[in-house]
């Protein structure tokens, strides 16, 4: 049977039952206390356990999310950028909480906060580890915590999708800037880019071996949604590829890293801004569908697996559209 207290600022908890450790916990709010009791209780009921929550009392926020980091994330394709986002999360008040005290509230804070210095999509990203996190957990490593406190609050919304292609002489402008770079690739793989649709991670490890010159297709065994995909190439894309120096397993030898500082120097040069080199998939996607291709051949290039993302990056210009009515 719960009990509820007020102290001070916020409402205590406690769940006594025969012959087993008591469960308490704080909140702020008293529906907050109230549904949580109602939770536990069912869980009690229906599995029959009756966990202890001491131990919580000695794991912080920040301990959780190490081990999820070494244990988890390690694991992942996407490893790298993700240590780095728990690795900015350890910084933060939030991680030194208790398991045990760490409130619904205590991530609310976490959140508006971080919304005073990032975009709400970085905020859904750091909520979306602690979350997982969480739900690791409790269903895989047995921690009492009977409601995920992250899944509790509301998540920033999604912001408008970008919608930047290039505009008229923009491409000439990159290409004319290419000219005045010692970088010999970084023109062919803006057009590769365009030609294909390809993400930056997918063409700096693309290899050779994938290619097929006389099917004109190019095997991506490792993507994004981790479904490996075979895309067809354009005559366009079948040239550039002709005129790569064929030295190494990849194609383009380089990092993505290389990529972004290479082309973050030819922005500049060019005197063109707001410009991502993500923007070029865009590009594409949107020249697939005003080439006429249909939706499943689109999403068959650009790997979506759900039409709604793969509309997320089409932008089709009104006045092409109005020449076709024509």
């Amino acid at each position: 049977m719960a009990s509820f207290r007020k102290r001070g600022s916020s409402w205590h908890v406690q769940i006594r039952q025969s012959g087993q450790p008591s469960l308490t916990r704080s909140f702020m709010k008293k529906s907050d206390a109230i549904a949580w009791a109602r939770q536990a209780e069912s869980e009690i009921d229906r599995r029959g356990l009756h966990p202890s929550r001491d131990n919580l009392e000695c794991i912080t926020v920040g301990e959780l999310l190490c081990r999820y980091r070494d244990e988890i994330v390690v694991h992942k394709r996407g490893s790298v950028q993700e240590c780095s986002l728990i690795q900015s999360l350890l910084k933060r008040k939030m991680a030194a909480y208790s398991l045990a005290h760490a409130t619904p509230d205590i991530f609310r804070q976490f959140r508006d906060d971080r919304l005073q210095e990032v975009s709400g999509s970085t905020v859904r990203r750091h909520l979306a580890v602690l979350q997982h996190a969480y739900n690791v957990a409790i269903r895989e490593w047995g921690f009492p915590v009977y409601e995920n406190p992250v899944a509790a609050i509301t998540k920033p919304a999604l912001g408008n999708p970008r919608d930047r292609r290039l505009e008229e002489g923009e491409l000439e402008q990159l290409l004319h800037g290419c000219s005045k770079s010692r970088v010999w690739w970084l023109p062919t793989i803006i057009l590769f880019a365009i030609e294909t649709g390809m993400r930056r991670g997918e063409m700096v490890n693309a290899r050779w071996n994938d290619v097929s010159f006389e099917a004109a297709t190019l095997l991506i065994p490792i993507t994004k949604n981790g479904q490996p995909r075979t895309i067809p190439l354009s005559s366009r894309a079948i040239d550039l590829l002709r005129e790569l120096p064929n030295r190494d397993e990849r194609i383009f030898p380089i990092t993505g890293n290389a990529v972004r500082l290479a082309w973050q120097r030819l922005k500049g040069r060019v005197g063109i801004d707001d410009l991502h080199f993500h923007d070029l998939r865009h590009e594409a996607i949107s020249r697939f569908f005003e080439m006429g291709l249909s939706v499943p051949e689109v999403a068959l290039i650009s790997g979506h697996r759900d039409p709604r993302m793969l509309f997320r990056y089409t932008h089709l210009r009104a006045e092409d559209v109005g020449k076709k009515l024509k």
